[in-house]
């Protein structure tokens, strides 16, 4: 008797605990579905699109980002990191998104998944005010600085230039400034921005590239990618990411349709 009253105990607890495992699975599983919060990583450093303004991050990305998580039920988090931690970032799946005016590149979509390019943005040179550097062609034997992690320093090693790295644009731009380097490659409404009251730069007319902007997810969010494209491309047909580029007064060149 003993030995029968033994084993149903043991028969009760064993479907206990399998009870218990089943609905801890179901509440992970319901966690995963029901998520509410939108991770986005970004270096708030590039403005028009994500700058600092009192501690907050604000900017182009951050408004079209904003409307978007609204209209799908999200509340937006942002997280400041350095800009070459982005895209690493949202591949391993510490962040939901990156948001950092990333370049859509075919290097990069082998380690991310995009939305649907929301403009479209060039390279261009800045150079001291008093520079001979005119054009492209003139860069030839000189050194430039770049943002670490962007197109910028991906196209200037591939040109053969003499290239230094900085984590952020504010310090590519002090390098040329105090005279470490020629020109300072970068975005060219980003140069607009940060050289707008600085008589000690100028823009060259020339670009370097033209580039497709977008947001960046990691590969198992398909469906959400989806979504966000969806809403996009209604911000974008009913005028609004062109009027969130005009608050700035940035001009807008829409991406090529599909």
């Amino acid at each position: 008797m003993k030995k029968i009253i033994a084993l149903i105990l043991v028969a009760v607890m064993l479907t206990c605990v399998f009870t218990a495992c089943k609905d801890k699975s179901t509440d992970d599983d319901k966690g995963d579905t029901a998520k509410t919060k939108l991770v986005v990583a970004t270096s708030p450093d590039f403005p028009p699109f994500e700058n600092l303004e009192n501690g907050k991050v604000v900017g182009i990305e951050v408004e079209i980002m904003e409307l978007i998580c609204k209209k799908l039920g999200y509340e937006l988090v942002i997280e400041q990191i350095a800009f070459d931690s982005v895209i690493p970032g949202v591949e391993t799946g510490k962040y939901d998104c990156g948001m950092s005016g990333i370049s859509v590149t075919p290097n990069r979509e082998e380690s991310v998944l995009f939305t649907d390019a929301y403009c479209l943005a060039a390279q261009c040179i800045v150079v001291k005010a008093d520079s001979t550097i005119a054009s492209k062609a003139d860069l030839a034997g000189k050194t430039v600085s770049v943002q670490s992690g962007t197109t910028a320093e991906e196209f200037c090693l591939g040109e053969g230039y003499t290239v230094d790295s900085y984590e952020a644009n504010a310090d590519a731009k002090l390098a040329l400034t105090s005279s470490k380097v020629d020109a300072w490659i970068v975005d060219d409404l980003t140069a607009a921005e940060m050289c707008k009251d600085d008589a000690s730069v100028k823009i060259l007319g020339e670009n370097m590239t033209t580039e497709p902007y977008a947001f960046a997810f990691n590969f198992n969010d398909e469906e959400l990618v989806e979504k966000f494209n969806e809403v996009l491309a209604e911000l974008m047909a009913d005028g609004t990411v062109a009027a969130i580029f005009e608050k700035y007064e940035a001009p807008y060149t829409a991406p090529a349709q599909n």
